[in-house]
């Protein structure tokens, strides 16, 4: 069993920024694939962020170079630093884990863990 929980969410206006956290625990091997998702309202789970066991990072095209992913020095925590943040960000971010050799790019039907989400809401 793997538990995923995050953290960090919160309301700010565009131009701004926030960061999210995420902690697993739980029987899952260190230096698995980790990333965040994102739903908006009326619109699928789209993937944002991934890195996998080698640290290879990826993003989706509509946050590169604003948001930055990374793992904790104890291998089982996950941060997404976002800035410059867009009303196109508001949704709910959800913490994804797996053993698989998954990324950003992979469907979210593909990753097997994730948390119960944070809402992120950025205004006009």
């Amino acid at each position: 069993q793997v538990e995923l929980v995050e953290s960090g969410g919160g309301s700010v206006q565009a131009g701004g920024s926030l960061r999210l956290s995420c902690v697993a625990s739980g029987n899952i091997p260190s230096n698995y694939p980790m990333g965040w998702f994102r739903e908006a309202p009326g619109k699928g789970r789209e993937g944002v962020a991934s890195i996998d066991a080698q640290s290879t990072i990826m993003y989706s095209d509509s946050v590169k170079g604003r948001f930055t992913i990374s793992k904790g020095s104890a291998k089982n925590s996950l941060y997404l630093e976002m800035n410059n943040l867009k009303p196109e960000d508001t949704g709910m971010y959800y913490c994804v884990a797996d053993t698989a050799k998954l990324s950003v790019v992979s469907g979210p039907a593909k990753w097997t863990y994730w948390g119960q989400g944070t809402q992120v809401t950025v205004s006009s």
